[in-house]
C-alpha cells in the first residue's frame, strides 16, 4: 500500500475515523503516540444532580458501541496500526477509565507491545457520585507502552526526578481536571466532555519524547495535545471525525506559542563521555608514583603508570580496588579516591571533569 508523505500531514488534524487515516502513514514514522480513544460508557439512563439539573456527561455517539465485542474489534484496528506506524525507539500512551482500560490492556499486550507503566491521574476535583450508589470515581489510567521488550525507547529520567523537586516521580499524579479558564467553552457549554488538562500531556510528552519528534493523536477531540506538542517544540499530527471539535483544536492549537527551542534541552540526561583512570595519568593531571587517599585518608593507594593502583597488596582499577578494601562487591572509584593539591583534598572525579571540558573545547574548536 502507498502511504502519504507524512510531511504533508504535519501541523495539522485530517478528518476521518482513525483506523483509515492511520492506515494512510508509512511504517516507522511516529516518535510518539497519545491515544484518548471512546471509553465505551455503557449509559443507559440520563444523570440528574439532587437540584435537579441535568449532569453533563459522555453521551456522544461517538462513544456508543452495539457490544464489547465490537468495542474490541475497533481497538484492535487502531492499535495495530498504531504499532506499525510507531519508530521502534517511540512510545505510545493510552489513557481511560474502568469502563474500557481493562480491554485496551488486553488488546495492548496481545499485540505484543511492552508495557513499562500504568500512571493513575488522580484527579483532585472529581465529579461527585450524584446516586450515592458506589465510590466516587476519582482517577483515570494511563498504559505506556513500547514496541516490544527490546525497545531503547525515550524516557528522561533525571529531568523528570528534578521536575518533582528531586523526589522520583511516581506513577500516580494529582492534576485537576479541567475547570475554569482552562475548560473550552462555546456559548456557555463545554466544547468536549472529555477535554484533558494541559498538566497531564506535559508531564506524558515532556518524559518519553525530545525536541522536534513527531507526536500523533488519533483522537484530537478538544486539541490538548497538540496545544501541549507546539508549546514544547514538537510536531503534530491529528486524527478527528467530528468537524466541531477539529475547529476547537485548531483554533486553540493556532494561538499557542512555542517555548524557546534553547529552553527546551535535557542537560541532566546528557551522559559524560566516558575517560579512564589511564587518561588522566597519561595527561599528567596525575603523576607515576602519586598517592591517592579515601576521604578521610584511612585508606591509600599508588598510581602505576598503566592506569591501575596499588593498595598494600592489592593491584587493579581504582574501583576494583576500592571495592575490596571496603569489602563490597563494587565501588566508584572516582568518588572514593583524592589526590592532595595544595595541601587541599581534590577528588578525582573533578579532575575527570577537567580533562572533559578540555576535551569538548578542543573539538569544538576542530
Amino acid at each position: 500500500m502507498r502511504h502519504t508523505d507524512i510531511a504533508t500531514m504535519l501541523g495539522k488534524i485530517t478528518k476521518g475515523n482513525a483506523v483509515d487515516v492511520l492506515s494512510m502513514l508509512p511504517d516507522n514514522s511516529v516518535d510518539l503516540i497519545f491515544a484518548d480513544p471512546p471509553y465505551n460508557l455503557q449509559l443507559q439512563n440520563e444523570l440528574w444532580r439532587p437540584n435537579q439539573t441535568r449532569v453533563n456527561g459522555v453521551d456522544d455517539s461517538w462513544d456508543k458501541f452495539a457490544s464489547f465485542e465490537e468495542y474490541d474489534n475497533f481497538t484492535i484496528k487502531w492499535l495495530t496500526e498504531c504499532k506499525r506506524i510507531l519508530k521502534d525507539t517511540g512510545g505510545i500512551w493510552v489513557i481511560g477509565t474502568y469502563h474500557n482500560i481493562f480491554r485496551l490492556g488486553k488488546a495492548i499486550q496481545d499485540l505484543g507491545f511492552w508495557i513499562i507503566n500504568d500512571v493513575v491521574w488522580i484527579k483532585s476535583n472529581p465529579m461527585p457520585n450524584f446516586k450515592g450508589t458506589r465510590f466516587t470515581n476519582a482517577h483515570e489510567t494511563l498504559i505506556f507502552s513500547v514496541k516490544d521488550k527490546h525497545s531503547r525507547y525515550t524516557f528522561h529520567y533525571k529531568s523528570m526526578k528534578a521536575y518533582n523537586d528531586d523526589l522520583q516521580m511516581r506513577s500516580d499524579w494529582t492534576i485537576p481536571i479541567c475547570s475554569g479558564k482552562e475548560r473550552i467553552r462555546i456559548d456557555g457549554e463545554r466544547a468536549h466532555s472529555t477535554q484533558k488538562p494541559e498538566e497531564l500531556l506535559r508531564r506524558v510528552i515532556l518524559s518519553t519524547s525530545n525536541p522536534g519528534d513527531i507526536i500523533l493523536d488519533p483522537f484530537v477531540g478538544s486539541g490538548t495535545t497538540g496545544v501541549v506538542a507546539k508549546n514544547l517544540g514538537r510536531r503534530f499530527i491529528g486524527i478527528e471525525m467530528e468537524e466541531k471539535y477539529i475547529s476547537v483544536a485548531m483554533e486553540r492549537i493556532c494561538k499557542t506559542k512555542p517555548v524557546p527551542s534553547e529552553y527546551l534541552s535535557y542537560p541532566l540526561e546528557v551522559r559524560k563521555p566516558r575517560v579512564p583512570f589511564g587518561d588522566l595519568v597519561a595527561s599528567g593531571l596525575i603523576m607515576d608514583g602519586e598517592t591517592l587517599y579515601s576521604e578521610s585518608k584511612e585508606f591509600q593507594a599508588t598510581v602505576l603508570t598503566n592506569g591501575t593502583v596499588v593498595s598494600r597488596d592489592i593491584q587493579g582499577s581504582i574501583h576494583s580496588v576500592s571495592a575490596r578494601i571496603l569489602g563490597k562487591p563494587a565501588n566508584n572509584g572516582w568518588k572514593f579516591w583524592y589526590v592532595l593539591r595544595d595541601k587541599n583534598m581534590v577528588c578525582i572525579d573533578d579532575l575527570r571533569n577537567e580533562l572533559i571540558k578540555k576535551y569538548h573545547t578542543e573539538s569544538n574548536e576542530s
